[in-house]
């Protein structure tokens, strides 16, 4: 599938020679503004998107690599996924500073925007993130070397699970308009964006050891949500009783996590799982992000 089809919401913004996805909805700041986890795209989040515009703007987009946007080198280090979102947002005339809602990947990135411009960010929210920490939490076969040998062997869905994953991906965007939904799922199984995203997850070490020595993380208002559903994603290769060994990792993590700001706060989901924290627990995580505005 190209990446020069036109997407079926939302526009592309030229940033260093590359069209990059965004869409933006509603008025008023702070904006919120989504990053996706890896193998993700902007538009996973439409649902989110559309309840945040009634009450302020939102932005949700594609990374350089990902979605709708064009390609570039992966993986790539955190602080050029950072810098160009700053720059993007500056393109689409969209002010900051933002409230950033990162979810797994994207936390990462959201943490190490912050770093680099402090001055543009109001307030987190991480939704069950890549913590740079994450290593020093988590059992052994979670650790990020041992996801790293993983995620390079694998290029695309295999094909006895294409029609598993096509399933769930229509029951997980069931209330996305049709032809959002049909595009979307189409670009999930696309075996380009597959390996994309197999590619953006090959240096998740690196980019974590980079967020650790990356400078301080401004102290704003931070809401951390911590997924302790058992992803059907993880269930297919791990035990689940492993995953409960890392959701009980994860409670800590992101309890220490929340306590390392002044204004910070963990929120358990019982029910939702990881990679679809923003859909099964759509209604807490939309709640979260009215409580933190109000902080702000």
């Amino acid at each position: 599938m190209s990446r020069n089809v036109m997407p079926p919401l939302g526009r592309r913004y030229e940033v260093g020679g590359r069209q990059l996805f965004l869409d933006r909805a509603g008025t008023g700041g702070p904006a919120v503004v989504i990053l996706p986890g890896a193998a993700a795209m902007g538009l996973d989040y439409l649902n989110l998107h559309q309840q945040i515009s009634t009450f302020t703007t939102s932005v949700i987009y594609d990374r350089g690599g990902t979605g709708w946007s064009d390609p570039v080198r992966l993986p790539r280090t955190a602080a050029e996924a950072a810098d160009e979102l700053s720059v993007l947002l500056r393109v689409a005339g969209v002010p900051g500073p933002y409230v950033l809602v990162g979810h797994s990947l994207g936390g990462l990135h959201a943490r190490r925007f912050a770093q680099l411009h402090p001055g543009e960010v109001a307030g987190l929210v991480a939704l069950d993130i890549l913590y740079e920490q994450w290593d020093a939490y988590v059992p052994e076969p979670f650790r990020l070397t041992q996801a790293q040998a993983l995620d390079e062997s694998v290029t695309e869905i295999p094909a006895e699970l294409v029609e598993g994953a096509r399933a769930l991906l229509n029951g997980m965007f069931a209330t996305w308009p049709a032809d959002i939904r049909e595009a979307l799922v189409a670009r999930h199984l696309d075996p380009a964006a597959f390996a994309d995203g197999m590619r953006e997850r090959a240096s998740l070490a690196e980019l974590a050891e980079e967020v650790r020595n990356g400078g301080q993380v401004p102290d704003v208002p931070l809401i951390a949500f911590t997924a302790q559903g058992i992803d059907p994603g993880q269930e297919l290769y791990l035990p689940a009783e492993m995953l409960r060994r890392q959701n009980e990792a994860k409670r800590v993590m992101y309890t220490d996590l929340a306590a390392s700001v002044s204004r910070g706060e963990n929120r358990v989901l019982e029910n939702a799982s990881h990679s679809w924290i923003h859909i099964e627990g759509a209604d807490a995580v939309l709640k979260g992000i009215q409580d933190l505005i109000e902080k702000v």
